[in-house]
């Protein structure tokens, strides 16, 4: 079994894989409900950091390099085995695209979303808060249901993970640019305050491959609403590797 990817919905023959990175405090879960909407040639798999759900006994990470060097690793056999797409949303665009550096085996397409490229990072220390600053970060993106904003066990046992996630995250200091071989597409929610279409549009200066922005309507979470939509561009991304869509 291999920690790190959660396969949901195998497929017999796949042509294409789709690999979906988390979002800071986030986990493979999140992906899970993609897989319906994909067609028969693409498999889903979504990466599960450590210190959380069936991984909840190991320790947190709390530095981009460890994070991406082992995420790399447990991603390249999938990569040797055929066509690679690589989704990350938020930190998990930083992470996806640290793997697709870390790659021998490059991926097919990298897709960023809600996240400025890395020469335009935003200088943030949410990490170095209080508790009750961290978690009101939470309610402030939307991603997380108030009923589970307002839940006290599942505070005290998010906090943590999200506190490194963020660490993960504010920490990171990107290398020099350099532009893969892979074409890169940037997705981003149109009144998302964390990130501008210009600081998206910066991604184009990390890729050989071409560049393409998808603008979708909401916030910073705008992938929950309009997942079907989402999910949709991404298997047009896979298109190249076999089929037309679903």
């Amino acid at each position: 079994m291999n920690d790190w990817l959660r396969a949901y919905a195998p497929r017999h023959a796949p042509r294409v894989r789709l690999v979906c990175f988390p979002h800071a405090g986030g986990n493979a879960s999140f992906y899970h409900s993609w897989h319906a909407h994909l067609p028969e040639h693409v498999e889903l798999h979504a990466v599960q950091y450590p210190g959380r759900h069936d991984r909840v006994s190991e320790p947190l990470i709390r530095r981009m390099d460890e994070m991406a060097d082992r995420a790399a690793k447990a991603i390249a056999p999938l990569a040797r085995r055929g066509p690679v797409v690589l989704f990350g949303h938020s930190l998990g665009a930083s992470v996806a695209h640290e793997v697709a550096r870390r790659l021998a085996v490059r991926p097919a397409a990298l897709v960023v979303s809600g996240r400025p490229a890395p020469d335009r990072l935003r200088d943030t220390a949410v990490h170095l808060a209080d508790d009750d600053t961290l978690w009101a970060e939470m309610g402030r993106l939307g991603g997380t249901e108030q009923e589970a904003l307002d839940h006290p066990v599942l505070r005290e046992l998010t906090l943590p993970i999200l506190r490194a996630d963020y660490e993960v995250a504010e920490t990171y200091q990107p290398p020099a640019r350099e532009r893969l071989p892979a074409p890169i597409m940037a997705f981003i929610g149109d009144r998302d305050v964390e990130v501008s279409e210009d600081e998206a549009r910066s991604w184009s200066e990390y890729t050989r491959g071409g560049f393409r922005l998808a603008v979708f309507p909401g916030g910073h979470f705008y992938l929950v609403p309009r997942e079907r939509d989402v999910v949709a561009a991404l298997v047009r991304t896979c298109a190249p590797w076999g089929g037309d869509g679903p």
